[in-house]
């Protein structure tokens, strides 16, 4: 329980992969200027994160891995050469239906969303968790926690970034660092006030 404990707050915040790793800057950079948007794309990108992540590690142990096809009579079979389509296209997949709830119940985030809900598939963090996971050996319950914690982490950046944006419009920025210039500098802040979390211990 410690160790499934310290997997979600580490994803969460030292392990943020955004600030950590970079990965996802895109749409958060993109989407970051409005609070109601941003919050809408860090739920969906959760929720995105919560069940690709869990399905690509099953995907992976009872498909692509080292004998993992053992159960069929084939344990020389190694398939994980196809880790990157077969991920890819699960991620495409789980964000279609997203896409289509979203639509069917939420009108008014799917038009504030727009082209940016779609692009959550080729959103490197997505990709980048399930990657992780391989990486890391964790096992399914552990994958599991990665996938939700990272996702919380990705949202609580983006709404925090859509907060500060919203100061930002009435500070005294100068002019040659306006627009992406100050998000940038504010991001590698961002990033350093995230790493302090690091001399929690459980």
């Amino acid at each position: 329980m410690d160790n499934l404990l310290s997997i979600f707050l580490n994803s969460v915040f030292v392990g943020n992969i955004l600030f950590a790793y970079f990965l996802g800057m895109c749409s958060f950079l993109a989407v970051s200027k409005n609070i109601k948007t941003a919050m809408g794309l860090g739920v969906a990108v959760v929720f995105v994160l919560a069940i690709t992540t869990p399905v690509n590690w099953l995907i992976y142990h009872f498909l692509l891995s080292p004998g993992a096809l053992a159960w069929i009579g084939l344990p020389d079979v190694d398939l994980h050469y196809l880790e990157l389509i077969l991920f890819i296209a699960v991620i495409a997949g789980i964000v279609q239906i997203v896409e289509m709830v979203i639509d069917r119940y939420s009108q008014a985030l799917y038009n504030a969303l727009g082209v940016f809900l779609p692009l959550i598939t080729v959103n490197c963090a997505v990709l980048g968790a399930s990657l992780f996971m391989v990486e890391r050996q964790y096992t399914f319950s552990e994958t599991l926690v990665f996938g939700i914690g990272s996702g919380i982490g990705w949202a609580l950046a983006i709404i925090s970034m859509a907060t500060i944006q919203l100061k930002l419009r009435y500070a005294d920025v100068p002019e040659g660092l306006q627009g992406f210039g100050i998000s940038i500098i504010t991001t590698g802040l961002m990033a350093m006030a995230f790493m302090l979390f690091s001399g929690i211990t459980l």
